[in-house]
């Protein structure tokens, strides 16, 4: 059969039905190079990562060309070490799975190109994987059940989305950004206020400290009966309170104390956890669900988890939230969800493509 981004097979288990299955996954959708091995979808034998942040820092964000040019450095010894600390070899793994959209289009087809050259040279199956569906499966990592049916919030720094899920394979798309998504907005605030990149965690740190009332930001609701988000305009906000308005204010040195700083920090991150927990709850009450998984690099954030946290209590609702180290980009979560296409024997070809 074919799929929106190419052919996709369905082939015969043999016998490999009923045998703990071993999946390589490969992730360079952005800017780390992501490599791990997975044995039956959940348990996590190995997880490489391979950060750009110090490349990218003195840049205040991602530059693509100098990403990709990374990422065809750090390929061979990420997956190497994985396969080493998984005391697995190439040739015995029963799958090849990889990130092949959304993404950088320079960073993905690095990673495609490995992946179909180890599947090729070892004659495994290729199973191609999109980025977004891995963050929701982040969540089953580790775990002795699938978290399914559930309400899934996606928040990352090129995503902020609401589905439901019915199954590892099985979504429907409640709610997207329709500008920035959330973690964009965090790291544009952090270079606002003048704090170092990643703008997530340093936003995050700086908050601690803050009040989160010091500073009213409107809550970007839209329409509430929709589930869309945008945070454009509370990026703009912050912009205008800290810097004034007028076209030249973009260009006005930061002028804060490290108190308003904080209390900044802290009342736009209180700003943004508003809508995305209050979007997440009528999510669930509209699609009569009692679980929430959530995943992308901003469910790191610890208000963010906190306030889920006592919503869903107050509320009865289970939420689960994945462990820090599978909230940023990663391969476990990609071949922990190829396993389900392995299981199932639905295959990629080598003509599989990159999407951006």
């Amino acid at each position: 059969m074919r799929g929106p981004y190419g052919p996709r097979f369905i082939v015969p288990l043999g016998g490999l039905a009923g045998l703990a299955m071993r999946i390589l996954g490969v992730e360079t959708s952005c800017d780390e190079t992501c490599a791990a091995v997975v044995e039956d979808g959940r348990r996590v034998l190995s997880n490489v990562v391979a950060s750009q942040v110090d490349l990218h820092r003195k840049y205040g964000g991602v530059v693509p060309e100098l990403a990709s040019r990374a990422h065809l450095e750090a390929l061979v010894p990420v997956v190497t070490e994985a396969l080493e600390q998984a005391a697995t070899a190439a040739a015995d793994v029963d799958a090849v799975a990889v990130v092949h959209r959304p993404g950088l289009i320079g960073s993905l087809v690095l990673g495609l190109t490995a992946a179909k050259t180890l599947a090729w040279l070892h004659a495994k199956p290729l199973i191609g994987i999109d980025h977004v569906e891995s963050h929701i499966y982040a969540a089953c990592l580790e775990r002795e059940t699938l978290p399914f049916p559930c309400v899934a919030l996606i928040v990352s720094g090129g995503h902020t989305s609401l589905y439901r899920c019915d199954g590892p394979r099985r979504r429907t798309l409640l709610g997207a950004t329709t500008d920035d998504a959330a973690g964009e907005a965090f790291d544009k605030v952090a270079s606002i206020l003048g704090l170092p990149y990643p703008g997530g965690p340093s936003v995050d740190r700086a908050a601690e400290v803050g009040s989160p009332r010091a500073v009213h930001f409107s809550r970007p609701w839209l329409d509430r009966e929709a589930f869309d988000f945008s945070f454009s305009g509370v990026k703009t906000a912050v912009l205008y309170h800290v810097r004034g308005k007028g076209t030249e204010a973009k260009h006005r040195p930061t002028r804060l104390s490290d108190q308003e700083v904080a209390d900044v920090a802290a009342s736009f991150q209180e700003c943004v956890v508003d809508v995305l927990v209050g979007k997440t709850m009528r999510a669930a009450d509209a699609s009569g669900l009692d679980r929430v998984v959530v995943g992308g690099g901003v469910a790191a954030n610890r208000r963010l988890r906190a306030r889920l946290q006592e919503e869903a209590t107050a509320r009865g609702l289970d939420l689960v939230l994945p462990e820090m180290r599978f909230c940023t980009d990663n391969a476990a979560m990609v071949a922990g969800l190829a396993y389900h296409d392995l299981v199932a024997g639905r295959v990629d070809g080598l003509a599989l493509e990159a999407r951006a």
